[in-house]
């Protein structure tokens, strides 16, 4: 991810279109602003930073990813595979996160998981293409969609932060479920991707957490 924090000027269209449409946002936008420019890497190396990302704050998956860069030179199927437990150890991964890289990297080369051809695919074949690996949820699946493919209209609607966010921009009494994410973003359809990215910037620079 880039570490420059500059506003997003791709988000400014879709998200003056959603402040239009949902006063919330709209109250909201003049507040925040743009959120800041992200992305992610697509292919493999990208994949292990969502692995890496998993249940840690942004902070530490930046630290855990630099000390591995620093163990293998460049996240490749083969050098993660290279790498020996104590290696992964130093660089901050968890038991299980040395797993699911693993697995990720003999997935790759054995041919099960062809990350090439993702960006062809529709967001769901891409779900279920990414999911049938090891440690790789529907979560991991729509970040990777959202910031390593670019789709516009993308909700990952189990993440804490965006319930919360989502929480606090309607003023309900409880954090909403994945269920009711995907029915409040419904009304955000085709730049439920903007929808999120605003969300995750609305949690930061409110102060929810």
């Amino acid at each position: 991810m880039s570490d420059k924090i500059m506003p997003d000027e791709a988000l400014r269209v879709p998200l003056e279109t959603l402040s239009r449409q949902d006063a919330d946002i709209a109250k909201a936008y003049l507040e925040c602003g743009l959120p800041p420019t992200r992305s992610q890497d697509a292919g493999f190396d990208g994949l292990v930073g969502m692995i890496i990302s998993q249940q840690v704050s942004v902070q530490s998956a930046k630290a855990i990813l630099g000390r591995l860069l620093g163990q293998v030179g460049e996240i490749t199927p083969e050098n993660i595979l290279a790498l020996d437990d104590d290696g992964m150890k130093a660089a901050g991964l968890s038991r299980p996160k040395q797993r699911y890289t693993r697995a990720l990297a003999e997935d790759v080369l054995a041919g099960r998981l062809q990350l090439e051809r993702l960006p062809d695919m529709p967001d769901e074949d891409v779900i279920d293409h990414l999911i049938q690996a090891k440690g790789i949820g529907r979560w991991t699946c729509e970040v990777y969609l959202l910031f390593a493919l670019k789709r516009p209209d993308v909700m990952p609607a189990a993440d804490l932060a965006l319930q919360e966010s989502m929480k606090h921009l309607k003023g309900l009494e409880a954090r909403p479920t994945p269920h009711e994410m995907y029915e409040l973003s419904e009304s955000w359809r085709p730049y439920r991707s903007t929808g999120a990215r605003f969300l995750w910037h609305y949690y930061r620079h409110a102060g929810i957490a």
